[in-house]
């Protein structure tokens, strides 16, 4: 026989509350004392009564699920501001629904099944979602926040590491330390960040009196990754500048490696610095110089800006720049 389901109802009729007493109960909204909260929270446990929090939002317009779009979440940076924003999502009460896209092409039909979910909110991470659907998910006052992407549309809040400062940081580290020739990796295709690095690490270096027409190059990887750092590596041909700067840890590492294959070494034979600070990065084999994003604080930014403008779905748009630090490992070794 079919074991009939539990409802709130009945967790209403055993605790000797109404039904909206019981949703405020469960569900932390509204005021409730706290012996009658105990009491019906021993109700539902008595009867094995659980939450479900998709038909809630069928009823309140919108659930406890936080979408989250992805892209690549091999990627142990990526994976790192994931379980960032998934322990923070849940610090908050909420649930993630997350959704690894391989292009642009998804992000339309992903945040059309998130609003069809009645989603709290969307978090972007990859990719740049179309406007129209943006203001689509407005009127349905469904909160949008990017992070790390270019922050050019209307009535969505962006959180991204300060990659102006990061560059400064490094060109500094590489100028202080003697280099007077410098390179620039980064793959084609990169991200906004990535170029975002890139154009600061030339306008540091500039400020610094270098010539950036004659004594900066281009170091372009033909795919990203580790594979595509190394690749740049064992293709380079000339003279290797002496101060190296890398798009992310991932590129930088494969870098290394690819160098090594061909006897050359950081530092002794040029100085390299990444940006992520993700764990292979501390590793033995590589003790990577990088600069360090605070994962934790972007998600705690993120889901902040996100349950702000659900308040408030039309105030102008905001972006926050996240601070990041150089982190001195061996391959540009602390100043004096």
């Amino acid at each position: 026989m079919r074991k009939q389901t539990v409802t709130a109802e009945d967790v209403a009729k055993r605790a000797g509350v109404s039904r909206a007493v019981v949703s405020r109960a469960l569900s932390s909204n509204g005021s409730i004392s706290p012996s009658t909260k105990e009491k019906v929270l021993r109700a539902a446990q008595e009867l094995g009564y659980q939450v479900n929090f998709l038909a809630q939002g069928l009823n309140r317009q919108r659930s406890h699920l936080i979408g989250v779009i992805v892209a690549r979440i091999g990627d142990p940076f990526r994976s790192s501001l994931l379980e960032g924003l998934l322990h923070e999502i849940q610090r908050r009460g909420y649930q993630a629904l997350v959704t690894e896209i391989t292009g642009e092409q998804d992000l339309t039909p992903t945040l059309r099944r998130f609003t069809q979910f009645r989603v709290s909110g969307v978090i972007v991470t990859s990719g740049k979602p179309p406007e129209t659907l943006v203001n689509e998910c407005v009127s349905q006052q469904i909160p949008v926040v990017g992070i790390n992407r270019q922050p050019d549309i209307p009535l969505v809040d962006f959180v991204c590491s300060d990659n102006d400062s990061g560059a400064y940081q490094a060109a500094e580290q590489l100028f202080h330390s003697g280099c007077r020739r410098f390179g620039w990796l980064n793959n084609r295709g990169s991200t906004w960040a990535g170029m975002m690095r890139g154009e600061a690490f030339y306008q540091a270096l500039h400020q610094l009196g270098v010539d950036t027409q004659r004594h900066i190059s281009d170091i372009t990887a033909s795919e990203e990754g580790y594979e595509g750092g190394f690749q740049a590596a064992r293709a380079w041909t000339g003279e290797l500048p002496a101060g190296i700067f890398c798009a992310n840890a991932q590129l930088a590492c494969g870098f290394l490696d690819g160098m090594r294959q061909r006897g050359k070494f950081a530092p002794q034979d040029f100085h390299l610095i990444g940006f992520d600070n993700t764990p292979q990065s501390g590793q033995f084999s590589y003790q990577l110089t990088t600069l360090h994003q605070d994962v934790s604080e972007i998600a705690r930014r993120a889901l902040t800006r996100l349950l702000e403008r659900a308040k408030n779905p039309l105030q102008p748009s905001r972006i926050e720049w996240v601070k990041v630090e150089l982190i001195h490992r061996q391959t540009s070794p602390r100043i004096g």
